[in-house]
Parts: structure tokens; sequence; C-alpha cells
């Protein structure tokens, strides 16, 4: 389990662009289509991951694993499942709360063409 984005929904994509890419200096990683946008955060190697597909979906860690259907079966039983592990371009997402209420995300890219 590795610590990969900050997930942080956006109702603007193009103001949080210019927030954290033009006003704090992070640096653009990826994109996917005109929804999803990635930057470095200095001093790491975790990513913000600015999201635009569901505005109101809560900010939060978003842990990469092998296989969401392992970490799923096997979880802690701390975690109060939000969303059941569903496909995504790439792999599998799920959704949990901690005991505290925080949500935590884990995917996995199970699904990726191997590179060539």
């Amino acid at each position: 389990m590795k610590l990969e984005f900050l997930f942080a929904p956006t109702a603007d994509l193009e103001a949080s662009l210019a927030l954290y890419r033009d006003g704090l200096g992070c640096e653009e990683v990826w994109r996917e289509g005109d929804t999803t946008v990635t930057l470095t955060l200095p001093g790491t190697d975790v990513q913000l991951m600015l999201d635009a597909n569901d505005p109101s979906a809560p900010f939060g860690p978003l842990f990469v694993v092998e296989s969401v259907q392992a970490f799923h079966t096997t979880r802690p039983g701390a975690l109060r499942v939000v969303d059941e592990p569903s496909e995504i371009p790439g792999g599998f997402l799920a959704t949990y709360q901690d005991p505290a209420g925080t949500t935590l995300y884990v995917m996995d890219q199970s699904t990726d063409a191997p590179s060539e």
C-alpha cells in the first residue's frame, strides 16, 4: 500500500489549476480528459489529483495497492465501506471511511495494458 495522491475534488478545474500550478508553483504531471489533472507536491512523491467529475466527493488520501479486490476482502475492520470496488480506467477503486469519518480511497492499476 502506497500513498500516491491527495484526491481533491473541484467544481472549477481551471480555478484550481490557477491556484496550485500558477500560484503555488506545482507542476502538472498528467491529465485525463478535461476533468482530471495531477500536480507535483514539492518535497514529496505524493501528487495532488484535481478532479471535476464529482465536485461533492470528499477530499482524501488515495492509496495504490496491488489489488483492490484483495484489499477489500482483507481490509481492517475499522474501515467502513462507502463505495464497493468498481472499475475505473486502468483498474479498480473503492472508498472507505476511518473511525473518525475521514475518507480514504484505495485503487489499483490491474487492468492497465503492459508497457511495450
